[in-house]
């Protein structure tokens, strides 16, 4: 685990395992699913340096990959088909999971790691880098 996780407070993260989280507390999240999705969190990876913000990765099913991003940040952007947002509002309710920082989380895993309690992926950027990948 990195030394920086330790320092920070970070109470949506279980300690292990893996657990549900409800979307619009903690952050809002966007899916994307298989090849695209990876794509874009490498992409992501690039553009910020390596440090893009939290992204989750599924290794079953859609391998789908989880972009987690301000809570309250993705209902009101229009996104491509390929994109899922994960939100809560009026009559939704979305929930997104969440592993533990190590230990047996499998099929997910940190594809990047949180490194602060208010660190997230930037929606714009990833709205716009989608945009343009689709």
């Amino acid at each position: 685990m990195d030394a920086q996780i330790d320092e920070v407070n970070l109470d949506w993260i279980p300690l292990a395992g893996f657990q549900l989280r409800k979307a619009g507390v903690q952050f809002d999240a966007v899916r994307i699913n298989g090849a695209v999705g990876r794509c874009v969190a490498d992409a992501m990876e690039e553009l910020t340096g390596g440090d893009p913000g939290p992204i989750v990765a599924d290794a079953l099913g859609w391998r789908a990959v989880y972009f987690l991003v301000p809570p309250r940040s993705t209902s009101h952007r229009a996104w491509p088909a390929v994109a899922t947002p994960f939100n809560s509002g009026r009559g939704r309710v979305s929930y997104v999971p969440v592993p533990a920082l190590d230990g047996r989380t499998w099929p997910l895993s940190w594809r990047c790691l949180p490194s602060g309690p208010d660190r997230f992926v930037h929606t714009p950027l990833l709205n716009s880098l989608v945009h343009q990948l689709r």
